[in-house]
């Protein structure tokens, strides 16, 4: 499981080898474990996740801003009343690795995990997406996702940022 969350980073472009330059820290990283089950209980897979500890970002310097909507209850069960009375078709979508698809506008470092090595010595990752554990990665994604969203003739809700409508005549 390790070695799949590994490669999925390599294969974002999550990160570049660099060294660390003057003034700047590196964050830590730490592995997160899960284990998923299906509905019977027994074991579908083992998770992991390569998180960096954001906590230790330093708002200013290492972030800006962290905020990102997020959908209302509300609006969610309104939608599935309107689905359920017009017998509307509704989809739903899962985004494997959602915060990896976020962009960094900020520069943060992190050390190396210990199963990666460098050739040179004392090298660093620049990360170059929002990675798990940062303050901004929620952030990030959602600036990602809605103007993917807008590019696709959807018009952001006046009321509710996380509410993206599309009118098919």
């Amino acid at each position: 499981a390790m070695n799949v969350e590994i490669e999925a980073l390599e294969a974002n472009h999550t990160w570049i080898l660099t060294n660390l330059p003057p003034n700047k820290y590196a964050i830590g990283w730490k592995w997160v474990y899960k284990v998923k089950h299906k509905v019977d209980g027994s074991i579908e897979r083992y998770k992991t996740k390569l998180v960096a500890k954001g906590y230790t970002n330093i708002e200013g310097q290492d972030y800006l801003d962290t905020f990102s909507p997020m959908a209302k209850i509300t609006i969610v069960r309104l939608l599935l009343a309107l689905v359920g009375l017009n017998n509307w078709h509704l989809n739903q979508l899962d985004v494997k690795n959602t915060f990896l698809h976020g962009d960094f506008n900020e520069e943060v470092y992190m050390t190396l995990p210990s199963s990666m090595h460098s050739t040179k010595s004392n090298q660093f990752y620049r990360l170059q997406i929002s990675l798990y554990g940062c303050k901004q990665a929620s952030r990030q994604w959602y600036a990602r996702f809605s103007t993917f969203l807008i590019s696709h003739g959807y018009r952001q809700c006046s009321s509710d940022h996380s509410l993206f409508l599309k009118q098919h005549l």
